[in-house]
């Protein structure tokens, strides 16, 4: 009974936190106006939810987050769009990198988040210490994955959609690391702290009632 009971509870808590992720993917509170640039706040649902539930949980709403990603891509394309939708690629090679750059790096976050959780853990970090941590690492994992994929496999089509020269494209991409990916990810770090925290100790109240 009690097997069923987590089980249900298990499902219950990663199907609430995949109707967050769907719900910052299509509303503006997936993005956070900061001093210089607007950061995207889909994915803190995702290392949160690898936190309490685990990475297997992780992947599924990293999973979750990329569908709803490859599904605005197709719907409403922007420049860069075809490296995120499969439907706007022109052959086989380009629909996998596609599904690859939009799911399989959005996949990544819950994996990495979630392992590297269990990590700090068993080396006794502070939780206070360990959530910032995760949250960074988290964030990070997304855009280097997503941005490091598209420079590796598509290099000669991002030049083409900015305009500039295939050997400008590291700096581009290393440019949308440092000027996005690391004030998302300082975001990212006091989010997951401030509400990991929070629901850590709300789930431990309920395994204590249990």
């Amino acid at each position: 009974m009690n097997n069923r009971k987590n089980d249900t509870r298990y499902l219950v808590s990663t199907g609430l936190m995949a109707a967050i992720v769907i719900l910052l993917a299509n509303t503006p509170l997936g993005m956070i106006q900061l001093p210089i640039i607007k950061a995207t706040t889909v994915h803190i649902p995702v290392i949160i939810g690898a936190v309490i539930l685990g990475p297997l949980a992780g992947a599924i709403l990293g999973g979750v987050f990329g569908i709803c990603s490859m599904i605005s891509n197709t719907m409403a394309p922007t420049l860069l769009s075809f490296a995120f939708s499969p439907f706007l690629a022109s052959d086989l090679p380009g629909v996998l990198k596609a599904i690859w750059i939009s799911v399989g790096c959005r996949v990544m976050i819950g994996v990495v988040a979630g392992w590297l959780w269990i990590l700090l853990r068993k080396l006794k970090i502070n939780s206070w210490i360990a959530l910032p941590i995760v949250g960074f690492v988290g964030s990070m994992t997304n855009t280097v994955f997503v941005m490091g994929s598209i420079y590796l496999l598509l290099a000669k089509q991002y030049a083409e959609a900015k305009s500039v020269a295939v050997d400008a494209v590291w700096g581009l991409v290393m440019g949308t690391v440092t000027a996005s990916g690391i004030p998302e990810a300082i975001a990212a770090a006091v989010l997951v702290a401030a509400i990991g925290k929070a629901l850590l100790s709300f789930v431990q109240r309920q395994v204590q009632v249990a």
